[in-house]
């Protein structure tokens, strides 16, 4: 326990915030550093997260931090694809915060705000390598498209499909 009366390593007073004009440099380091590790960053990462006003905000789109006291731990996005419908992306939990439970509260906030924005229906792309993630998707409801319902994704690393109906 440390002296603050917290446990090492878990958030001491998470909240969940929308983007600030500042956040743009987190929004990138978060997911790059996810990224990078797993994969290795594409065209439309280098896009995306290099412009989020313009990639996700601007089109009605959000974008959710996880702030611990000062910290920026974690990002979720929610990217508009049509009317009623938005993609859950670029969602990332700082390695040194992973497994406290910091993603599932951002996907709980993102779907809320889903819900609030009228919207009927969540994607989102992951890949097969990325388990806990998987199984955090598939906790909070999201269900695998089956392959007749997948259209091609501009990520060559997206393998698996979901969606949640509101």
């Amino acid at each position: 326990m440390a002296t603050d009366g917290t446990t090492p390593g878990k958030p001491a007073s998470l909240r969940i915030r929308a983007f600030e004009p500042a956040d743009a440099d987190a929004f990138r380091r978060l997911n790059e550093e996810w990224i990078a590790w797993h994969f290795g960053m594409e065209e439309r990462d280098r896009l995306v997260l290099g412009d989020p006003v313009g990639r996700v905000l601007s089109s009605g789109g959000r974008i959710f931090f996880a702030v611990s006291g000062d910290e920026t731990i974690g990002c979720c996005a929610l990217l508009a694809l049509e009317p009623g419908v938005f993609e859950v992306a670029k969602m990332a939990v700082s390695e040194s915060r992973r497994g406290n439970g910091v993603g599932r509260k951002l996907l709980e906030h993102a779907i809320a705000e889903a819900r609030a924005l009228g919207a009927r229906r969540l994607y989102l792309e992951t890949n097969r390598k990325l388990h806990n993630a998987i199984h955090l998707y598939e906790s909070a409801g999201f269900r695998h498209l089956p392959p007749e319902r997948v259209k091609p994704s501009p990520y060559a690393r997206a393998d698996v499909f979901m969606e949640m109906l509101l």
